[in-house]
């Protein structure tokens, strides 16, 4: 799967998304799910490698509040591309719970997707197996104007624009 950070395909990076009873390595960067991380959050900080949390679609990211601190990455999983709930989760982890970390998209992540997975917050995207990482560098740049205050523009247009008095 393509990985796309910083607008460019980036070399492909090694995270192991840990089941809820799996032991935890000493070594490796691990994903793990929102409620393990409130559980054990003190214990995975301790270790030497990066620790992420993987938020589902039924997870709530509001119960995160306060408990961002230590981790390198929040994946936010879209396991079919008709799955909206992520982008709520996205815009909530930026905005709510002022998270400034790593926001990935992963899963079912389509090209035609990512511009308005970064409007949300999201900054890198693991593409869906297949896709054209090229091509979703394209579709970042697809609009060159927006007009809805977002995560990446706290003004809506008409509040960008200098007017002639």
């Amino acid at each position: 799967m393509a990985l796309i950070k910083n607008d460019a395909v980036a070399p492909p990076e090694t995270w192991t998304a840990l089941d809820s009873d799996a032991a935890v390595p000493a070594e490796g960067n691990v994903l793990v799910s929102v409620e393990r991380w409130l559980n054990e959050a003190d214990a995975l900080r301790q270790r030497g490698a990066q620790v992420g949390i993987l938020v589902q679609p039924g997870d709530d990211v509001l119960t995160l509040v306060g408990a961002l601190d230590g981790v390198a990455l929040v994946a936010v999983a879209f396991p079919k591309f008709t799955e909206g709930r992520g982008y709520s989760s996205a815009r909530l982890l930026r905005d709510r719970l002022g998270y400034e970390g790593e926001l990935r998209a992963v899963g079912d992540v389509l090209p035609d997707q990512v511009f308005y997975m970064r409007r949300v917050g999201f900054d890198s995207f693991e593409l869906a197996e297949g896709k054209s990482p090229q091509t979703a560098i394209e579709k970042l740049e697809e609009f060159s104007v927006t007009y809805q205050a977002a995560a990446d523009t706290d003004k809506p247009l008409f509040r960008r624009v200098q007017r002639p008095s």
